[in-house]
């Protein structure tokens, strides 16, 4: 079967050939519909994140994925079910994390991901997981599926964000993303798509005409350009955010995200960021934290419970807004487009690897 993966000898993704994987007792074998890109893959090319598989000189790529269950095995599924898999599996069977069900949890260096760090990933024409790893999903997400894992991101960071504030009544009315690319896009559709939050804002370095703008005012929420209006300014210009969902990976926005919060406020930390060096006036930022009552939380992967909160918001986002996120789609013998695709009208890309047929 081919495979989409980066070797140590390699400079960017290459097609290779393995073999069909048999699946062992307990698992299942997934044909691979299609597969999402996505920043984490970006990275893992460039050689700044990642780690292969013990004793491999290549990693499968493709944590964002969609499947078809091809052989069920003994694992109770179905032949023809749709099914979306989490990343993080335990590497040597034990972990209190993975027992509580709580991967997402455990710390670093305990854990595998597939197609990042340490096992393979999904970038391939099948795979096989235990059936705990898999999600369950209505066949007509087939298309969209891949959205669940990092739409599940967001619904991790939601759930952290809210039970910081758990001590007391916390009523939010005002909400920002800082980031327009498909993570921050796929938090604004969650936030406006639910009652809390009469005003939404989404963050982005982008100039009109755009099709991150169109979608942001088209869900009802307001544009802020940074470059007019920089984040530690929003409350001037704006209003004071009940909360902030940073999704750019650019550190500064973390310590402004302080200023822009209103008192009671919570921040959920998204983006990964480069090494950098900059001034910070840290006795002002930790009195705005402590005489406020701000939060800040840090938030990465997720577990099952928030890839089956994740299927049902896919259910309810509306058709508009996944055909204008999802911007290509192309065929495994073009997959090198959805990687080099990076102009300003490409949001989300992916590759179809074979095409759902309802049983």
């Amino acid at each position: 079967m081919q495979a989409i993966a980066v070797s140590r000898d390699s400079k960017g993704p290459i097609c290779i050939e393995k073999p069909r994987p048999e699946p062992e007792p307990g698992e299942a074998l997934i044909r691979t519909l299609r597969v999402g890109i996505d920043g984490t893959d970006h990275e893992i090319i460039a050689g700044s994140y990642g780690e292969y598989p013990a004793d491999e000189d290549h990693l499968v790529l493709g944590h964002e994925a969609v499947g078809v269950v091809e052989d069920p095995g003994t694992t109770g599924l179905e032949r023809g079910e749709v099914v979306a898999p989490i990343v993080r599996r335990s590497p040597n069977g034990e972990s209190v994390y993975f027992d509580r069900g709580e991967p997402d949890m455990a710390p670093e260096g305990s854990y595998h991901e597939r197609g990042i760090i340490g096992s393979h990933g999904y970038f391939s024409e099948f795979f096989t997981s235990q059936a705990q790893h898999l999600v369950s999903i209505p066949s007509s997400l087939a298309q969209a599926g891949f959205l669940v894992e990092p739409l599940s991101v967001v619904n991790k960071a939601i759930e952290l964000a809210t039970a910081s504030r758990s001590s007391f009544t916390w009523e939010p009315t005002s909400a920002l993303v800082l980031g327009n690319g498909s993570l921050g896009l796929l938090m604004l559709a969650h936030l406006t798509s639910t009652d809390t939050y009469e005003r939404c804002y989404c963050l982005g370095r982008r100039d009109r005409p755009d099709p991150t703008i169109d979608i942001i005012e088209r869900l009802g929420a307001t544009y802020v350009d940074s470059r007019k209006t920089p984040v530690d300014t929003i409350p001037s210009t704006y209003e004071s955010m009940d909360f902030i969902c940073e999704a750019t990976g650019h550190a500064p926005h973390a310590f402004k995200t302080i200023d822009a919060l209103a008192p009671n406020g919570v921040g959920a930390l998204l983006g990964v960021p480069e090494s950098s060096s900059f001034e910070i006036d840290g006795g002002a930022l930790h009195n705005e934290l402590v005489l406020h009552n701000k939060a800040l939380i840090g938030s990465v992967n997720s577990n099952i419970t928030h890839f089956k909160t994740a299927s049902d918001d896919l259910q309810t986002f509306p058709e508009w807004f996944i055909d204008s996120l999802i911007t290509d789609v192309y065929p495994l013998s073009e997959f090198r487009y959805a990687f080099d695709n990076n102009d300003d009208t490409t949001i989300k890309t992916a590759v179809q690897l074979s095409a759902y047929e309802e049983r």
